[in-house]
């Protein structure tokens, strides 16, 4: 056992329920752990280097912000091209996802996903048509598959809330 481990399952619980919205978010788990502001970014990043926590990420709740439409867009990209074009995709603003997949041949050939949120269908269709004609894609196939509906949207939860000794528990230092 690290000798850590109570502190970093502590500090994973904490940040696992979403950074604090204020102007110093670190120093804010600090003062929740009671320890110091850089034993937390230290710790985070032991996390992180361990790959104990793989992605350290913002979960956006589009809808709340006025975006009413997300497309998933599914592409059909030359596997040779597949690295250039997800860059070429990723590169803007509006593309909040971009990665490859296997193909599932012969019903699915689409191998690259990109997520588009809009405020409307037609928003996330002009971008999407955007980048068809930046990124050179007038020639491939792809098809944009609207979400229907919002099921939950939140981030990963590593540790048990019962297997920590918060809240009101000062860790040492």
């Amino acid at each position: 056992m690290r000798k850590d481990s109570g502190f970093e399952n502590a500090l994973i619980e904490v940040i696992s329920q979403g950074l604090p919205l204020v102007s110093q978010p670190y120093a804010a788990i600090a003062e929740q752990l009671g320890c110091s502001e850089t034993r937390v970014i230290d710790g985070i990043n032991r996390i992180i280097m361990r790959g104990d926590m793989k992605r350290f990420g913002v979960v956006v709740r589009h809808r709340k912000l006025g975006y009413r439409a997300n497309g998933m867009v599914v592409w059909d990209i030359p596997d040779a091209r597949v690295n250039e074009i997800g860059h070429c995709i990723g590169q803007y603003s509006f593309v909040t996802l971009c990665y490859q997949r296997p193909r599932r041949l012969p019903d699915w050939p689409y191998n690259l996903f990109s997520m588009i949120h809009g405020q409307d269908r037609d928003a996330v269709i002009e971008q999407v048509e955007f980048i068809s004609r930046q990124c050179g894609l007038r020639d491939i196939k792809y098809e944009i598959l609207f979400s229907n509906r919002c099921f939950k949207q939140r981030g990963a939860s590593y540790v048990r809330n019962q297997d920590l000794n918060l809240p009101g528990t000062v860790l040492s230092e």
